[in-house]
């Protein structure tokens, strides 16, 4: 998809819970961060805070088959999302921001096996929703609508092409400087889908009522335009 749309300053509501779910390469981040924006609310990008956790699990050298010393580990890990000026964020781990050190294939592969893990997703889950509380937030991954926020106010789910998506993916490792195959990809995208979905905690699907979206031949803001007209009413 394309980038972002300009703020066009739609009409705020207040006190909601918008949820954004679907597979890797479908536009979640893009679509979540800007949708938040144009709303005035927090992004919340749990995908990003399973990927802190997969960076502290190697870091500590963890075996991700001890769910006692992942419990153990996570019970004194602190990760936080920052939200800063624009549709910037941060991640913070233990007080040091690893926004920059989380987005690489091998923490990607590592973050998707320890989410299969209820001692993670029991952490995780947790403080996503006392960040929710708050209310006015837009929580984008890949189980907000069906597991963590089930009573959210709008839920949708997004779809695309395998083709697409590792397309799409490809052009993210080029733009930040790293090699990337097609091939390659594509049957990562493959093994992190079935992963997704067959996992027993919390699988990848859409919720009953969301909005389902394939933006396969979709630009961003048409996506964007789809889901902020929805909310509006």
């Amino acid at each position: 998809m394309s980038e972002a749309p300009p703020n066009n300053s739609p009409r705020i509501k207040l006190d909601m819970i918008i949820t954004i779910d679907g597979p890797s390469g479908a536009g979640k981040s893009t679509v979540s961060k800007s949708v938040a924006l144009l709303l005035g609310y927090t992004y919340l990008d749990t995908g990003a805070m399973y990927r802190a956790a997969a960076l502290e699990v190697r870091r500590k050298a963890v075996d991700i088959n001890d769910a006692s010393g992942l419990e153990s580990l996570l019970r004194n890990t602190d990760i936080r999302i920052e939200n800063t000026r624009g549709d910037n964020l941060r991640v913070i781990l233990n007080g040091e921001d690893i926004t920059d050190k989380i987005r690489t294939p091998e923490i990607s592969r590592l973050s998707s096996d320890i989410a299969t893990r209820r001692a993670v997703r029991e952490k995780l889950v947790e403080l996503q929703r006392n960040t929710g509380r708050a209310g006015n937030i837009v929580a984008e991954g890949r189980d907000m609508g069906t597991y963590v926020f089930p009573d959210a106010d709008f839920k949708f789910f997004l779809e695309a092409s395998l083709d697409e998506r590792a397309r799409r993916r490809c052009k993210q490792l080029l733009e930040s400087g790293s090699k990337s195959d097609i091939r390659e990809v594509k049957n990562e995208l493959e093994i992190r889908d079935r992963q997704d979905r067959e996992r027993s905690e919390s699988p990848l699907h859409p919720s009953p009522n969301a909005v389902i979206i394939d933006t396969t031949n979709l630009l961003a803001d048409e996506v964007i335009s789809m889901i902020i007209k929805e909310v509006q009413g």
